[in-house]
């Protein structure tokens, strides 16, 4: 009898020629199996404390997921017809089948990326689906997935326990009061889920609701946010309460990479503008440079580890924005500057080997220009996997070529998977291993490697060194 039809390839992403192949399964044998640890995400902490089982494929698979749907949008797909709410409360689909023979009508549209890759993989390994979907299956793909979650087995805690998670971090905002990770740390079960304090909605004068999220911060807080040092005393107070929750980072999503360093007179004028407001674009501006030096100065003492998430023009859409609010799919990448933006947080912090700072980018022409050479000359600098629009294939392939003949491996920091859909986890950490493993193998079949130092690399970028760089 021949063997099991399966929708992936063995050898998929691995090289064509066939010695270097060999070599590249050899490194991928050795990590396939390694714990995933997921440093940074956005998956709902609720899915873990409440341990209830998934509703039904669309909730599951399409709806939290905007890599799917802003591509389904871009070819003239509503939203409104994908059940994604409205914040008018106004009419949405609400029939899941009907979305997922939507998606399943359009799935022809993600050939080619990275999507597609992690939704075969979703399917074929998680619902043992060995067929390509499409419109004559929809239905077929549907019931299947809506009996398996059904079953215990397809639980949060038991597919996060299946995916072979050792530890996974969740994102939450200064005024969040972690109810869901504290039902986690009371429950007993053994699932490692810890937070990361995002402080954007408290530092951005741009944000929606800036001035009453002062104010909330201040009530929860009992600081006085009406003044400078009470607003840094509320973050201090903030950053404790996270990490009595397991947090080991912070995470800033700034539209640029710009720091400051204002002397205190200066600041703290800058600082009742802004609370006042409203202020100029500049000001708004100078304010957030201002508080990723300060941001710094927190992980310092409190040991928090920095990641800076720079270059995204989020919410570039406004109808979008008006129609559903944040986050869905509308962000753009920009240029980033880094040399220059950087220098007064490095001037200050940058030869501390107690500080790490995780830069990610947006714009690949800084890699080999700026993030390289920053991260291979600064202690506290380290390089962040590919981010967004390039956690793929080429977007992996293309970092390792740029960053690490000048930045070396150990700058770097592993790979996170840095997604709100669950299921997906798994497969996106399977494509950074055979990247890894392939250009590992790159090296080696060129003689600038030996085998075996490959293959503790392949172990390093896989395990030790995001435990390393997050403190977990």
């Amino acid at each position: 009898m021949g063997a099991a039809k399966s929708l992936l390839h063995p050898d998929r992403i691995l090289p064509s020629e066939p010695q270097t192949r060999a070599i590249a399964r050899r490194l991928y044998d050795s990590i396939k199996d390694l714990p995933i640890v997921s440093p940074h995400g956005h998956t709902d902490p609720s899915w873990y404390a409440e341990n209830k089982p998934f509703a039904d494929p669309a909730s599951l698979l399409v709806v939290p997921d905007h890599y799917i749907f802003r591509m389904l949008y871009s070819q003239g797909v509503k939203l409104e017809d994908l059940g994604i709410k409205r914040r008018d409360g106004a009419a949405i689909e609400s029939d899941p089948r009907k979305i997922w023979r939507r998606f399943a009508d359009h799935y022809y549209l993600f050939r080619g990326t990275p999507t597609r890759s992690w939704l075969d993989h979703t399917l074929s390994t998680l619902f043992d689906l060995q067929e390509r979907l499409g419109p004559s299956n929809a239905d077929a793909f549907y019931d299947r997935i809506a009996e398996c979650l059904a079953q215990p087995a397809y639980r949060p805690r038991a597919l996060f326990e299946r995916f072979n998670i050792e530890v996974i971090a969740t994102t939450e905002s200064p005024l969040d009061p972690l109810h869901h990770h504290q039902t986690l740390k009371n429950s007993g079960w053994a699932g490692r889920v810890v937070t990361a304090y995002r402080p954007d909605p408290v530092v951005d004068p741009d944000f929606d609701g800036f001035h009453a999220n002062l104010h909330k911060l201040g009530e929860i807080t009992g600081c006085d946010t009406g003044t400078w040092q009470g607003y840094l005393e509320a973050h201090r107070n903030r950053r404790s309460y996270f990490k009595s929750f397991g947090a080991t980072s912070s995470d800033h999503g700034h539209p640029s990479a710009a720091t400051a360093d204002l002397s205190l007179s200066e600041i703290t004028a800058l600082y009742d503008k802004v609370r006042k407001g409203p202020v100029s674009a500049a000001e708004a501006e100078l304010f957030r440079a201002q508080m990723l030096t300060e941001m710094a100065r927190m992980s310092l003492d409190d040991g928090l580890v920095m990641q800076i998430h720079p270059g995204s023009v989020r919410n570039h859409n406004h109808v979008i924005m008006d129609k559903f609010g944040r986050d869905m799919g509308a962000d753009i990448p920009s240029a980033t500057n880094y040399v220059q933006a950087l220098k007064p947080l490095l001037d200050r912090f940058g030869n501390e080997r107690d500080l790490t700072v995780i830069l990610f980018t947006l714009d690949e022409t800084s890699y080999s220009r700026e993030l390289a050479p920053l991260a291979g000359h600064y202690p506290c600098l380290r390089l962040g996997p590919p981010w967004w629009f390039f956690d793929s294939v080429e977007g992996m392939k293309r970092f390792r070529e740029q960053a690490i003949e000048t930045a070396g491996f150990y700058n770097t920091v592993g790979f996170n998977d840095d997604t709100r859909a669950f299921p997906s986890i798994p497969a996106r950490h399977d494509v950074a291993r055979r990247v890894d493993a392939s250009f590992l193998a790159e090296l080696v079949a060129d003689h600038r490697l030996d085998e075996d130092e490959a293959h503790e690399i392949a172990n390093d970028l896989t395990y030790r060194l995001v435990k390393q760089a997050y403190k977990l």
